[in-house]
């Protein structure tokens, strides 16, 4: 599965302290089983669903409508977009939160985060677990209804105008620009 990841500014409030979705991700495509081609999906939810039970239900290019393998694909996997591969049959987000998948400067990695419904940010499985201890109307849920797992950053997609160098300050990968 791929999505294209781009980084976008964070949005600061001082009337809340709440933070406001920042999402890398603005082009959400699964691969087809059978040509291989990439299709399109829509709506983060939408593929979400897909990806909740692509092991044992396979996406291929008749799920979407007027749709074939006979037609050409909606994107190519090339470098003109950064490249991130999902992992299959991870839990679909729960009604009224929000998943969101943030690219790091360096591009080596995303970093996932959810938003309640009442925008509280968390950042690991013990934030949502606490959440739902203090918050009894979401007693149907639990801690499986939420995945920090990041996609795989695709490094052949990154530019190529940035090259791996350094830090002086520790084992930590920057990328600078390539003149």
């Amino acid at each position: 599965m791929e999505i294209k990841a781009e980084k976008t500014p964070l949005k600061h409030s001082r009337r809340t302290r709440v933070a406001a979705p920042r999402s890398s991700i603005d082009v959400w495509s699964v691969q087809c089983e059978d040509c291989l081609k990439w299709r399109i999906i829509p709506t983060q939810e939408e593929y979400e669903e897909i990806r909740r039970k692509i092991v044992e239900n396979p996406f291929v290019c008749s799920k979407k409508s007027n749709v074939s393998c006979n037609d050409p694909a909606d994107m190519e996997y090339d470098n003109s977009r950064i490249w991130v591969i999902d992992k299959p049959n991870l839990p679909k987000t729960p009604p009224g939160f929000h998943r969101d998948l943030v690219l790091r400067k360096d591009f080596s990695k995303l970093d996932c985060y959810y938003f309640a419904p009442n925008g509280r940010k968390f950042r690991a499985g013990t934030e949502v677990a606490s959440f739902l201890k203090e918050n009894p109307e979401y007693k149907d849920l639990s801690t499986s209804d939420f995945s920090f797992s990041v996609p795989k950053v695709m490094m052949d997609t990154v530019p190529v105008d940035a090259a791996k160098v350094e830090s002086s300050g520790g084992s930590k990968r920057k990328f600078s620009s390539v003149k």
